[in-house]
């Protein structure tokens, strides 16, 4: 028996509750984890409080990451005593996740966690900072230099904001960050962004074309945000877009597009092929500074008290990372 949160749902609604699970309980895989440590990101928050028809089967335990020690594998890749970690691939929302002591998974989901990392680092980083290096990744690949100009962070505060910032003033780049909480500029400056907007000046409609600003953007907002940010791209400039919190819609023009040449380059972090993965770890624990990784994280909570953490989560109380350690 080992503890886990459980999301159940029937006719008179949804619950969650920490439950006793039997191992024969876990579902269908071919390895399997002692898990050490979890996260809460917005996607568990969502499907922890059922705003949003995250999980896609019943019961499930929710937690698309998680970092542990392989204590059983049939997976040629993997053995007794390897430490791993997981981001995505549809685990929390269809298949059991991370937030219970145990996890029985598709050994191909896994990557070797990183000997820069523990586990509670790991997830300190979580899904949050693994999109945030893939963004990064994105603009490096593209070709934008620190040399081009500013790089606009979108949502600066949240978890792939945070690290986003982090890791490009470490790279080099001159960051600007947007948020609306602006009784958080010592905290963003502390992370290496050289200059602050409010966010309010980016949440609106705009025009479709504006004053070019910004080499490159990282987006995790979504909607008018979105928009803005690349109607105020420069020439040939690129945006990663990661996310959605403002919302899911794009209301903007080709005008970006077509006139200056401005990159909307996506970035999915759920199903991203492990090659991809691996470069987005190496980048982290490059560039990462660990010791500034810690004012990140915003808590470290247990199982318990992870349920109340979904809801703190989407109201925007949480500035950053919240580790879950499934073994309190």
């Amino acid at each position: 028996m080992f503890s886990g949160i459980q999301i159940n749902k029937d006719d008179a609604g949804q619950t969650v509750e920490v439950v006793q699970i039997e191992e024969s309980q876990l579902p269908e895989g071919n390895v399997t984890v002692q898990v050490e440590c979890s996260t809460m990101n917005y996607k568990d928050g969502l499907a922890i409080t059922g705003s949003s028809p995250v999980v896609r089967k019943f019961p499930m335990v929710p937690g698309i990451d998680l970092a542990g020690v392989v204590c059983e594998s049939s997976h040629p890749d993997w053995k007794e005593g390897d430490r791993v970690v997981l981001n995505g691939w549809g685990v929390g929302e269809a298949h059991w996740g991370g937030l219970a002591q145990k996890a029985r998974l598709n050994g191909d989901w896994l990557i070797p966690l990183n000997s820069a990392f523990t586990s509670r680092q790991a997830m300190a980083i979580g899904t949050a900072g693994y999109t945030a290096a893939l963004c990064v990744d994105a603009l490096v690949n593209y070709g934008i230099t620190p040399d081009q100009g500013e790089i606009l962070v979108t949502g600066a505060t949240g978890g792939v904001g945070s690290v986003a910032v982090m890791l490009l003033a470490k790279a080099g780049y001159t960051v600007v960050a947007a948020t609306g909480k602006t009784s958080e500029e010592a905290y963003l400056k502390s992370l290496g962004a050289s200059a602050i907007v409010d966010r309010a000046t980016l949440s609106e409609k705009g025009k479709p074309m504006q004053k070019e600003r910004w080499a490159g953007v990282i987006d995790s907002v979504g909607s008018f945000t979105l928009a803005n940010a690349c109607a105020q791209t420069k020439y040939c400039g690129a945006v990663a877009a990661c996310g959605l919190a403002q919302g899911a819609d794009f209301p903007a023009t080709v005008m970006p597009f077509i006139l200056r040449g401005v990159a909307l380059l996506g970035v999915d972090s759920v199903m991203a092929p492990k090659a991809r993965r691996m470069a987005a770890w190496d980048r982290l624990a490059k560039d990462l500074d660990v010791s500034v990784l810690e004012s990140v994280i915003a808590g470290e909570v247990g199982l318990a008290d992870a349920v109340a953490a979904a809801t703190d989560l989407l109201e925007g109380k949480i500035r950053g990372r919240l580790v879950v350690d499934v073994n309190k």
